[in-house]
């Protein structure tokens, strides 16, 4: 991607230790999820000092516009210079115009003041699919893309700047997105959330190439303000960052974490709104948040062939001696781990706990791993010890160690599934088990589906939401990440189960007299 202009000609404000001073030029939104209310909101979210110029006062909420005031030029343009006679402003965001007098007024105050970085978001079409300006007003506003360094159209407004149809598929948009940057010379960050798919790509396209930025969809109604919020994010980063690319990339990874965390707020009965303060003030513990981001992965894991074997007492003693000899693999450098989170940990209580745990892996790896290889498969402690760890269970213990090579909050936060994960899928099995007693795996069933191993969770998931409160914004996505990354380790963890059935038999030794039933 060449380059932006700006991007080589400015210095960094960050050098200087002030704040950003940026300003939103648009209209209002009295419910605060949308225009100047959700770009101040998304400054302050960014460590920007936040100003605002009122093009238009819209009556809406999360249903819907009710009403339009537009104040006119004059009082347009003495705001603008209201602002720009007293204070330097180093970003600006530019979102509702309302008509054509405005746009204008907007584009002289840029070519006599301008501002180092701007950004442009063409407010144009409305959610429902209406225009929501008329011809002379949308031919000012493609007249302002020139103006800015960015221009972030959603998929409708980036066939309204170039008059053309809207794009039915990610590699039209970019085709749309091209043209428009060379046309213009404006760096266009090109946006696929209109489109359906399991992802939600963006890409920063110039004329000389681009830059995708992907991420999963997130499925939410509280979409409300999306568009006004990245874009103000955008504006207040770019004074900070090096370039347009490292402040997309973060705006972007922002607006996803808002996303999910907008249902908590509970604003409204329509399409709420984002929750622009998620990593300043978190809406809802970790624990909740992190266990809903791998729905996908527990889901995974309750419909997975192995784990539904286990359960109904149909799972080859091979494959379940193939799973507990790379249990015990996994379980040794897992109890090292949890030392290590003993180690760090910051309190007497988290320390013990810790170091409990540690002690518990070992002893569930001696006690019911081994005897019932022994009793079932003739292998005895040394036959375990010496079994290889899989490339599956080497990939998880190389996530768990790596995540403990960072902070103590990392380190728990990658521990956690394999206490939580186990006691859902234990107390899961126990439910549909009947007697354990006479179950062929009742034993395991019943360890992690005991009451004290579902208090032992417990107890991790309120240290992981400690360690999550005492983080900042970064580490808490840190934590995330390596969650999530642990609990698709888990699901692979079972995949292997039954991938190593035949592969079991090579664990077994030849003496032992044991065949597969």
């Amino acid at each position: 991607m060449a380059p932006s202009p700006a991007d080589g000609a400015r210095s960094v404000r960050r050098a200087t230790g002030s704040r950003p001073r940026v300003l939103s030029v648009a209209g209002t939104d009295p419910t605060g999820g949308a225009g100047i209310q959700a770009d101040l909101k998304s400054f302050a979210a960014h460590g920007a000092y936040g100003m605002a110029v009122t093009t238009a006062v819209v009556a809406q909420n999360t249903h819907g516009v009710r009403l339009v005031h537009v104040p006119g030029p004059e009082v347009l343009a003495a705001q603008l210079d209201a602002v720009s006679d007293d204070v330097a402003v180093d970003a600006v965001k530019i979102g509702m115009v309302a008509d054509a007098a405005g746009a204008r007024t907007i584009a002289r105050w840029l070519d006599r003041v301008r501002p180092p970085f701007v950004v442009l978001d063409p407010v144009m079409v409305a959610t429902s699919g209406h225009r929501l300006l008329d011809a002379g007003a949308e031919d000012a506003v493609r007249a302002l893309v020139g103006r800015a360094e960015v221009v972030t159209p959603n998929v409708p407004e980036l066939a309204v700047l170039l008059g053309e149809t809207e794009a039915g598929s990610w590699e039209a948009v970019l085709d749309q997105a091209a043209r428009l940057a060379a046309t213009t010379g404006t760096l266009v960050l090109a946006k696929g959330g209109h489109l359906a798919g399991t992802t939600s790509p963006d890409a920063l396209v110039s004329a000389g190439g681009c830059v995708l930025l992907e991420a999963e969809r997130v499925e939410t109604p509280h979409t409300h303000g999306t568009g006004c919020s990245l874009s103000a994010a955008l504006a207040a980063l770019r004074p900070q960052r090096d370039g347009w690319e490292p402040a997309a990339r973060e705006a972007k990874e922002w607006l996803t974490g808002a996303l999910r965390a907008g249902g908590a707020l509970a604003v409204g009965t329509g399409r709420g709104p984002v929750d622009h303060l998620h990593e300043l003030v978190p809406a809802r513990p970790f624990s909740e948040e992190a266990w809903e981001r791998v729905a996908p992965w527990r889901s995974a894991i309750e419909e997975n062939a192995f784990v539904r074997a286990l359960g109904d007492g149909s799972l080859a003693p091979a494959a379940f001696a193939s799973y507990l000899a790379q249990d015990a693999a996994y379980l040794e450098q897992y109890s090292r781990v949890l030392s290590r989170a003993s180690a760090a940990a910051p309190d007497p209580g988290a320390r013990a706990f810790f170091a409990r745990s540690a002690l518990g892996a070992v002893d569930a790896e001696q006690d019911l791993h081994v005897r019932w290889l022994a009793e079932h498969a003739g292998m005895d402690a040394d036959d375990v010890a010496r079994v290889e760890p899989s490339g599956v269970t080497a990939a998880y213990t190389g996530h768990l160690h790596a995540a403990a090579a960072g902070s103590y909050a990392e380190t728990v936060a990658a521990l956690l599934p394999c206490f939580w994960l186990y006691a859902h899928v234990g107390e899961s099995l126990a439910a549909r088990a009947g007697d354990l007693a006479a179950h062929p795996y009742g034993a395991w069933i019943a360890q992690y589906a005991d009451p004290a191993f579902a208090e032992a969770t417990r107890r991790a998931c309120g240290l992981a939401d400690a360690a999550a409160r005492a983080a900042g914004p970064a580490e808490r996505r840190r934590m995330l990440r390596a969650f999530e990354l642990s609990a698709m380790h888990e699901q692979l963890f079972f995949d292997q189960g039954l991938e190593g059935t035949s592969e079991a038999q090579t664990l077994v030794p030849a003496s032992s007299g044991y065949t597969h039933r």
